[in-house]
């Protein structure tokens, strides 16, 4: 690139950075948000269809990381095609179309976040906080749910988590939570 087509590309590089202000500024002067942000703004100078990103959230905080999701979501909108690497599932499904995870260098899974998520838990998981999870969850095998036990919590997959609810109930002290299934579900469970 010459150097004017490369002046010309900077403001709105800066722009998409949200660093219009610290144009002037040093790198070292920089939060870690603005650095990756930086870091990707400057990848984009010669406006590639293609980026390889490994890890392009780490070690940032939920504000900056949120920023940085929705800068690729922003250039996944104009076409652009990212190969991303990332150990943080909210990050994978939120930005991904299609994931091949791999584990000791082996492909253990492939397709979309959202298939991914319906073929090994179904639409909702219910999160049981409290009381002695080991017990709850051999109170709750005649169910047939799946459960998996994580500290002090219960995670149970079942397609009828009603049943399930009704036989806590007459248990107090407990917190149950019911939400949607998600990639986390899949991986760490």
């Amino acid at each position: 690139m010459s150097t004017g087509e490369i002046e010309a590309a900077i403001p709105s590089l800066l722009e998409f950075a949200h660093l219009e202000t610290k144009a002037q500024a040093r790198v070292t002067e920089l939060s870690g948000g603005m650095k990756r942000g930086l870091t990707i703004a400057r990848a984009l100078i010669n406006d590639p269809q293609l980026l390889v990103m490994d890890e392009p959230t780490t070690g940032l905080d939920p504000h900056a990381r949120h920023l940085i999701w929705e800068r690729l979501r922003s250039l996944l909108t104009k076409g652009k095609t990212i190969l991303l690497t990332t150990h943080f599932m909210e990050e994978a499904e939120r930005l991904c179309d299609q994931l091949c995870v791999i584990e000791n260098g082996r492909k253990i899974a492939e397709g979309t976040p959202q298939g991914l998520i319906q073929r090994q838990i179904g639409t909702e998981v219910l999160e049981v906080y409290g009381g002695k999870p080991h017990e709850l969850r051999s109170l709750l095998a005649p169910y047939g749910p799946r459960t998996e036990v994580s500290g002090e919590t219960l995670f149970c997959y079942a397609s009828d988590l009603e049943q399930i609810r009704g036989s806590l109930r007459e248990h107090s002290g407990l917190r149950v939570l019911q939400r949607p299934a998600n990639l986390e579900d899949v991986f760490c469970g």
